[in-house]
């Protein structure tokens, strides 16, 4: 990642964790009313987080819910990649239970104070966060079953150094399962920047063909994109306006090529 791109990610991750502190949400401040961000809403079922501290949710900025997709099960150990307010941290340490383990890893230092506090507020003790970035995964190699993001990835400007360093620390046979912001298709570049400002895209998604092969190249095999929410301009009419864009202009454009997806591939190897 980028000086400059490291710089603003870290700057808006950690802005967003005092908003929490503070009583808002992580996409809008206390005053906020309603759902303001429909990119990070309505991600979790309430069943799944009863029980969590509230700043653990308001501390998302998620686009998927990878811990319901990753088929996590009792004692596995796994990596949440960009694990913010430790939400999915917390919700996967439930699936692996006392004998797993589940690791956050951020650069944000306000995000890991509030990920360590939450962790607290509900007594867990088989969680780790670490600090450090997705690109040098502080974590010796074939330490975990499963990695897992959450609208992370899209964020760094050397995506194949991520990849491989989550194929690092994955075991024989581990899963890689990251919820992730995917495009499909030409988008004009000036749309393209516009949107993903919107849907919190700094460094830009990869499109679909683009990530496929760079999850091969970095060694995975059995890859899947499998599209959970699909945004259209409409969503985003009151930020494009606000942006100076029309959204009726630039629907036949945009619509349905932005979307949230969850992406799985597996480190050849194990028993699978």
């Amino acid at each position: 990642m980028t000086d400059d791109i490291r710089d603003t990610v870290r700057d808006k991750y950690g802005q967003a964790a005092l908003r929490v502190v503070a009583g808002g949400t992580a996409a809008c401040g206390p005053s906020a009313r309603g759902e303001c961000d429909p990119i990070t809403s309505a991600l979790y079922d309430e069943s799944e987080t009863a029980g969590l501290p509230e700043a653990a949710l308001k501390a998302s900025l998620g686009c998927g819910n990878p811990t319901a997709l990753a088929a996590l099960a009792a004692g596995e150990a796994v990596l949440d990649l960009g694990s913010g307010g430790g939400v999915d941290v917390l919700l996967s340490a439930r699936r692996v239970g006392p004998t797993g383990k589940a690791y956050g890893l951020d650069m944000t230092d306000e995000m890991l104070d509030l990920a360590r506090a939450n962790a607290a507020k509900v007594g867990v003790t088989n969680v780790e966060f670490l600090k450090g970035e997705i690109e040098d995964i502080p974590l010796p190699e074939a330490t975990v079953e499963v990695v897992i993001s959450n609208c992370v990835i899209n964020l760094s400007t050397d995506k194949d150094r991520v990849l491989a360093e989550a194929f690092r620390v994955l075991k024989p046979g581990g899963r890689f399962a990251v919820s992730d912001v995917v495009v499909r298709g030409p988008v004009p570049p000036e749309l393209r920047r516009s949107v993903e400002l919107w849907i919190g895209c700094v460094a830009g998604a990869l499109d679909e063909a683009d990530y496929r092969d760079k999850l091969a190249k970095a060694g995975f095999v059995d890859v899947e994109v499998e599209p959970t929410r699909v945004y259209r301009a409409e969503d985003a009419r009151e930020f494009l306006a606000g942006a100076g864009i029309d959204a009726d202009a630039i629907a036949p454009a945009v619509d349905g090529k932005f979307m949230s997806a969850f992406v799985r591939a597996r480190k050849p190897g194990g028993l699978s």
